[in-house]
């Protein structure tokens, strides 16, 4: 077969045996524009700046109806996806439209058909013929786009025939007149690039809905948040994979994406494709069972914060067929869920200003919601609601209250306006009390409290947040004035659960303060909490749920030894929690930290810690251990502990109904033990550094099980 010649393939792999090079760490966007300019330096493109004759509208009414041009091709936004995008179809030169709808198998045209040799015909051993558009290919799987624009997946040995096929009507010199074909190719000659005003008017029908997602739990085989569900559990109910046949389990596939930054992202699965993000920019679709690349989208920042730290993307949202992702330079993007193609962007925030988006963010109905990183350089943190069809913005929560704000008068002074507050850990919610939960981090500075005397309101708290306008329902503060940069930016998990007699609709948390609490999240109301790794921070908690603090727990001058650590008892890595059980799986830090504060000076865009920590010189009895625990949520207590060498803030666990938890560790292994009992039965060792958690899903009945470390995504799976 002939294969279709791509020049941005030749730009980032080069040309072998030529002096042209590789250019891999060019993002896709910047590779065509050198294109483009390539293009504009031949003799035949003054294209872009040529005049042609004819009507306008009346060649975008034959696009979309005699000519039938919209059935297979998208013009920003609107039309089909078997067919290239003609979005940016102005900058070919009016001559090669022309012959491209007249006579489009010239010989000539060859390698810049409409539809060329990508497009093809299959017949299976059942006898079903389809016609398409092929999407990824190796030896052994095709997936394509069949005529209805709807994607197929087929193993090559069910074909008994596959051949190339031009798609394109050949006809159009017959049913269309001379001036209609004109006047078809002036629309074309005026559509110069994709235009984002008209993109977010797209309807995309069917997708993801809103449905599907509240009753995520109804559908085991798919991934479909985050926490793979709205409730936060990061649980899954499959169960082919059991103690008895781990020692089949196999690594099926495994993706590079490489980047300046190791992988966190949680993929999402929904109906057999997996969709996620890599290095910062990079958002993939793929091929849930093979691997294989269905569309890959890249976008360099556009600018960059000299100070940014934490350069890392935790994952994307989808609803309906959209996808959505945050980026470093604090934007965010909707992506088409079947070709990748922009659909709009929102900018969400200064990134000169220290602000940024590296988490998930969370869909819901009609709504995109998304918090912002940046904690550590005196921001005013918030929450944002976006239009999923427009990206405009419906609502915004400061974390941070201002002067008539309730909470603004927690803070001594002005201190509130760099109070930091971040919100960068993607939240839960309660279709069915309608409210959004989301978690706050630190105040600024960080281990500074003599700058801003208080109990520094929301920082370290949950927020029960209307999704409709985003007014506040309740809140809970977990530590007042914190100064160990001790973020509440940690899973929330909200199930129902019998508490002292009553059943209680509640919220879970295992902090980074070292205590796991219980919250009735219906009104805030404090439940019970309980540490589950060493703290010396409180001795209790008064009747309104507020804890009372042990004298000399904050940072000082002369240096206060604590615990837990500045990384915390858990972190943001993913717990586990099983229904069945109510146990919730934890990996945590068993270790103090000296925490020293210092004078600091707020300037914009640098960090803004005020302090440092030192070593806390643990000893034998005094934490020091790092583990995977059991915390039974009933009472709070710790059931069993599973013992790991080398700590880790990113690396989390996935519990599933076959009676196991994946757990992942920041020295490269992935490790399966009893859920009952902790006992190890199995492990791998990837190769690289674990910053993200496992995840489950199935297509065609076969259970698989998903990591990233260091740039690879791995998919495990039973033999085939």
């Amino acid at each position: 077969m002939v294969r279709r010649w791509q020049p941005q393939t030749s730009v980032r792999n080069g040309i072998p045996g030529t002096q042209m090079p590789a250019f891999h760490d060019l993002a896709t966007d910047k590779i065509w524009r050198i294109i483009s300019y390539l293009r504009s330096l031949s003799g035949n493109n003054g294209a872009a700046r040529e005049r042609v004759r004819g009507d306008v509208a009346a060649g975008e009414k034959i696009f979309g109806g005699k000519g039938g041009c919209l059935g297979c091709h998208e013009v920003n936004g609107r039309g089909g996806i078997l067919a290239p995008d003609l979005s940016a179809a102005g900058m070919n030169s009016a001559d090669h439209l022309r012959q491209m709808i007249v006579n489009p198998n010239t010989a000539s045209l060859a390698r810049k058909r409409w539809f060329g040799p990508n497009t093809i015909g299959i017949k299976t051993r059942d006898g079903e013929e389809v016609r398409g558009t092929k999407l990824a290919e190796d030896n052994y799987t095709l997936i394509l786009t069949d005529e209805s624009g709807k994607m197929r997946r087929f193993d090559k040995q069910d074909l008994v025939e596959e051949q190339g096929q031009f798609l394109m009507p050949t006809n159009y010199a017959q049913v269309l007149s001379a001036d209609e074909i004109q006047n078809l190719v002036a629309y074309l000659k005026s559509l110069k690039a994709r235009d984002l005003s008209k993109t977010i008017q797209a309807d995309l029908p069917g997708g993801l809905s809103f449905e599907r997602l509240r009753n995520a739990q109804a559908e085991p085989q798919n991934w479909l948040t985050y926490w793979g569900g709205y409730d936060g559990l990061h649980y899954s109910p499959l169960k082919q994979i059991t103690a008895g046949n781990l020692g089949q389990l196999q690594a099926r596939w495994a993706k590079q994406m490489p980047g300046r930054s190791v992988l966190e992202a949680t993929p999402l699965v929904v109906d057999g494709t997996m969709y996620t993000s890599g290095p910062p920019g990079q958002v993939f679709a793929l091929d849930a069972r093979t691997g294989l690349e269905i569309w890959r989208y890249e976008r360099r920042q556009k600018v960059v914060n000299p100070y940014q730290t934490n350069p890392f993307n935790r994952g994307v949202a989808v609803l309906g067929d959209r996808v959505f992702f945050g980026t470093l330079d604090a934007a965010m993007v909707a992506l088409d869920a079947r070709t990748g193609r922009v659909l709009w962007e929102t900018q969400v925030a200064d990134t000169m200003k220290g602000y940024s988006i590296t988490e998930a963010p969370l869909a819901i109905q009609g709504k995109v919601i998304v918090g912002v990183a940046g904690g550590e350089f005196g921001i005013r943190g918030f929450i944002d609601a976006l239009d999923a069809a427009t990206g405009k913005r419906m609502w915004r929560f400061y974390t941070i209250p201002g002067p008539r704000d309730l909470g603004n008068q927690t803070w001594d002074g002005d201190s509130w306006k760099q109070g930091s507050g971040a919100t960068w850990l993607t939240g839960s919610y309660d279709p069915e009390l309608k409210q959004l939960y989301w978690a706050v981090g630190n105040p600024g500075p960080d281990m500074n409290g003599d700058v801003r005397k208080g109990d520094n309101l929301f920082t370290c708290s949950v927020v029960a947040l209307d999704p409709e306008t985003g007014k506040l329902k309740w809140y809970y503060q977990f530590t007042p004035g914190d100064t160990h940069d001790w973020d509440a930016n940690e899973d929330l998990v909200l199930a129902d659960r019998l508490i002292d007699g009553k059943m209680r609709k509640v919220i879970m948390q295992a902090d980074r303060n070292g205590m796991f609490y219980v919250l009735d999240r219906t009104n805030g109301k404090f439940l019970f909490a309980k540490p589950y790794v060493k703290q010396n921070w409180n001795r209790g908690f008064r009747e309104d749920g507020s804890p009372i603090l042990i004298p000399g727990w904050q940072a000082s001058p002369k240096g206060s030894i604590v615990y837990p650590t500045g990384v915390g008892g858990s972190n943001w890595q993913s717990p586990s929690y099983d229904p069945a059980s109510s146990l919730l799986y934890v990996v945590a830090r068993d270790h103090g930290q000296g925490y020293r504060s210092a004078p600091v000076s707020y300037e914009a865009g640098r960090q803004y810690i005020g302090g440092a920590p030192f070593p806390a010189g643990d000893t034998p009895g005094e934490g020091g251990k790092n583990g995977l625990l059991a915390i039974d949520t009933t009472s709070g207590e710790v059931k069993w502990k599973f013992p790991l060498v080398r700590g880790s803030f990113g690396a989390g666990v996935l519990s599933t109904a076959g009676g196991i938890v994946f757990a992942a560790t920041a020295d490269g292994d992935l490790i399966v033990v009893d859920s009952k009992s902790g006992k190890p039965l199995w492990y791998f060792q990837t190769g690289g550094e674990v910053a993200s958690s496992p995840m489950s899903y199935s297509v065609g009945g076969e259970q698989f099980v998903a990591i990233s470390a260091g740039n690879v995504l791995y998919s495990f799976a039973l033999p085939d």
